[in-house]
């Protein structure tokens, strides 16, 4: 049973700053695609940030300039570093790895922002 370990989430006001991270298994964190995404109340999922083994990032539109996402090979985790914290960011932030093998989501971390 392939494990994600999100850390990281709570509860910041407008403006404020948080940091998430997701931890795995050095095997699988080699070759995936590390992404999260986050999911709000009667939303559907939706991509925030994705880095891939070799560094290429990509953003939603919504965060981009705002939050930056990173890795960390050594400690096979990846990091959402998440500043200008708007009410529109409130969700349910999960951790995502992916290959063409397979697609491995952690349990989530909620992130509430209050305006």
């Amino acid at each position: 049973q392939v494990q994600l370990v999100e850390s990281g989430g709570g509860l910041v006001q407008t403006g404020g700053s948080l940091r998430l991270s997701c931890a795995t298994s050095r095997t699988i964190f080699s070759i995936s695609a590390m992404g999260w995404y986050r999911q709000a109340p009667g939303e559907q999922r939706e991509l925030v940030a994705q880095i891939t083994s070799r560094d290429t990032t990509n953003y939603a539109d919504s965060v981009k300039g705002r939050f930056t996402i990173s890795r960390d090979n050594a400690k096979a985790t990846v990091y959402l570093q998440m500043n200008s914290l708007k009410p529109e960011d409130t969700a349910v932030y999960y951790c995502n790895s992916a290959t063409p093998w397979w697609d491995f989501w952690g349990q989530g971390t909620q992130v509430t922002v209050s305006s």
